[in-house]
């Protein structure tokens, strides 16, 4: 059996010792190569081929972000999935890591055994939004969401940009979105339905509350004023924006 191959950069020695030993546990997967800073995770995925990398935000030298924009911009390195390793209230940097290519997050500090599963789904379902070919429609889900005024240091920024993406992808997942699409964010970003649900509709209202963006709104939707005087659901809020983008055939 082919094993998982995984890379770890943090400079937690105690945590990087600790996840070391419980992966190379699995039977399924094994560690090719730890850094404790940016500069030298660098170097080690230079140097090895890894399916995926588990990524701290604050580290020496180098810092989460600027690894992520290394990756991005060399064709082979882009390749692997990344697992940003979070700390709470960072949610602003959590949205510049989706833009800049993770594909999923882990709050500290987190069990090791949700880590495994964390790993396993991601290897089994793929990454919906740092692909190559996904980036295109990334950047006008971007463009579009700070087009109308949604504030990008909102948590429900950067759920709104996964179930855009989703949708997109997946147009019936917008008739189920109790039921798969909230616990689909959820599942990425290591929080709850509940909260991928407030944190959209909050960040909606943020948009409602001005006024004069309304006129604004009605001309990229292509909806009279009046139509969008009442604030959307977030259904509905999600179903404009993928209908504005002209992605779907």
């Amino acid at each position: 059996m082919e094993k998982i191959k995984i890379a770890i950069a943090d400079d937690n020695r105690e945590l990087v010792e600790l996840m070391t030993e419980f992966l190379e546990s699995q039977p399924n997967m094994e560690v090719v190569g730890v850094a404790y800073d940016g500069r030298e995770c660098i170097g080690i995925l230079e140097q090895t081929e890894a399916d995926i990398l588990l990524l701290d935000i604050i580290m020496p030298y180098l810092d989460g972000i600027a690894v992520l924009d290394v990756l991005r911009s060399d064709e082979r390195m882009s390749k692997i999935h990344v697992i940003m390793l979070s700390a709470f209230g960072q949610e602003s940097i959590m949205s510049q890591a989706a833009d800049y290519g993770a594909s999923y997050f882990i709050m500290k500090p987190f069990e090791t055994e949700r880590l495994v599963v964390q790993i396993n789904h991601i290897m089994k379902n793929g990454d919906q939004t740092a692909k190559s070919g996904m980036v295109t429609k990334d950047e006008l889900i971007t463009l579009r969401l700070k087009d109308i005024g949604v504030p990008p240091h909102l948590k429900g920024y950067m759920y709104l940009k996964a179930a855009v993406s989703i949708v997109v992808d997946e147009p019936s997942a917008l008739g189920k979105v109790t039921k798969e699409l909230y616990p689909k964010i959820a599942l990425k970003f290591d929080t709850t339905a509940a909260r991928v649900e407030r944190s959209i509709r909050h960040a909606i209202g943020q948009v409602w509350v001005r006024s004069e963006s309304i006129a604004h709104i009605a001309s990229v939707f292509g909806y009279s004023e009046s139509h969008l005087q009442s604030k959307p659901s977030n259904s509905e809020f999600i179903a404009m924006i993928v209908d504005s983008l002209g992605t779907n055939e």
